[in-house]
């Protein structure tokens, strides 16, 4: 089934979290379902933008990873419930894609569905960065660089385009209207728009753009990303086990990483970072270094769903890398280690990483490689990497590692 990412944003706003976003901004559930028509094609519109250049495919598809690593989209009912409408940082990503627009754009959609403002707030904060969650989680499942983005972008664009609602004239938002084909509904692109869909064409010279400065913008969203997931608690933290409802630290930016091509004995690329499992695990199945138990390499881009087991669908790109190396290295024999930090119940946390070890293991299984699997063990609070004293050290501490046995 081909994915639809209007149809897959819009989706996550069902009937039931419909009313509870209603009952928690005291507004009517159908005036909030009305805004959310409105509200969720405009946040494309804007990606539509983004893509219609090389430099800003591959920003987009930056911050689309770093935002699918958050796992929003799978907590907007947790958001809401918990002053969504306030929580920090939220609403300065909805405002940094919108850019000097957004606060005429809230105006129009407020005006639009009849609900207050700060309500519209609130739903633009859920919207932007779950709809970069559903865009990072399908270009990591698909391996999709930067020019395939553009493209999926490209190829949905009257989707998104016809699906803003009769009556509300997005394009009547000052400098909106050069944004091409917004709100005209037409089949037929223009020449501006073909101008931006390609990659190769080069940018106008007189345009003025929220965009000029990417990579300030990348690392912008992904600081506010970090804060923001922290503040609400680490997905890595079951919700029983690690709760820190007092916990106000707000962590340093961390560095933007430099992706690689790794290359496996049988021919076989790997997009992975520089510095990460792969790049470690391949340096040192390539070198003369003799196995120990002593050396763990850890999962750098490996997240769960909140307080479960469940591997998110981002994080099966790097679980599928890691087959890969094996499939290449047959003699290859590994065990697979899971840690907590020293939060909450030692016998849940030791529960809870025996369980995610599993997981692991049971997808390379599943990738056909469980002769190459020695063993799955929990360690718990145990072997720590980091003093636990600080929410970024606790983070290095609740980790899976891989432990080669056999090479």
């Amino acid at each position: 089934m081909s994915f639809n990412l209007l149809d897959s944003v819009s989706g996550l706003f069902n009937h039931d979290l419909v009313s509870k976003i209603a009952s928690s901004l005291e507004e009517s559930e159908g005036n909030i379902q009305k805004a959310l028509q409105a509200a969720v094609p405009s946040v494309l519109t804007f990606f539509l933008e983004k893509a219609g250049t090389a430099d800003g495919a591959q920003t987009l598809l930056s911050v689309a990873r770093q935002s699918a690593d958050s796992g929003i989209s799978g907590r907007l009912v947790e958001l809401f419930q918990n002053g969504g409408s306030s929580r920090p940082g939220l609403s300065d990503i909805a405002a940094r894609i919108l850019g000097d627009k957004s606060d005429s754009i809230s105006s129009l959609i407020a005006r639009f569905s009849g609900i207050k403002g700060l309500s519209v707030t609130a739903l633009l904060s859920a919207i932007a960065p779950a709809a970069l969650d559903k865009l990072g989680s399908y270009a990591f499942a698909n391996n999709l660089g930067a020019a395939e983005v553009g493209s999926l972008l490209a190829s949905q664009k009257e989707s998104i385009l016809s699906a803003i609602p009769p009556g509300f004239n997005l394009a009547s938002v000052p400098g909106i209207g050069s944004l091409a084909g917004v709100g005209s509904k037409s089949s037929t692109l223009s020449a501006e728009t073909a101008a931006h869909t390609s990659h190769n064409a080069p940018p106008e010279t007189t345009r003025k753009s929220n965009w000029l400065v990417p990579a300030f913008w990348a690392i912008g969203i992904f600081v506010l990303l970090l804060y923001i997931f922290r503040s609400c608690g680490a997905e890595h933290i079951p919700a029983a086990a690690h709760e820190d409802k007092e916990h106000t630290e707000i962590l340093p930016a961390e560095p933007v990483r430099e992706s690689l091509k790794v290359k496996l004995p049988d021919g076989t690329e790997l997009d992975a970072y520089k510095g990460g499992i792969e790049d470690n695990l391949v340096a040192y199945l390539n070198s003369n270094e003799p196995v120990s138990k002593e050396k763990w390499f850890d999962f750098d881009n490996l997240n769960f769903e909140t307080g479960s087991a469940t591997i998110t669908a981002a994080s099966l790109k790097q679980v599928q890398n890691i087959a890969a190396i094996l499939k290449a290295f047959p003699k290859v024999k590994i065990k697979i280690g899971g840690y907590t930090d020293n939060t909450g119940d030692s016998l849940s946390n030791v529960k809870l990483s025996q369980e995610r070890a599993d997981a692991v293991s049971a997808k390379l299984k599943e990738f056909g490689h469980g002769s190459q699997l020695e063993a799955a063990e929990g360690y718990g609070p145990t072997h720590f990497v980091a003093p636990n004293d600080t929410e970024a050290n606790k983070k290095k501490n609740r980790r899976i590692s891989i432990n080669v046995r056999e090479k």
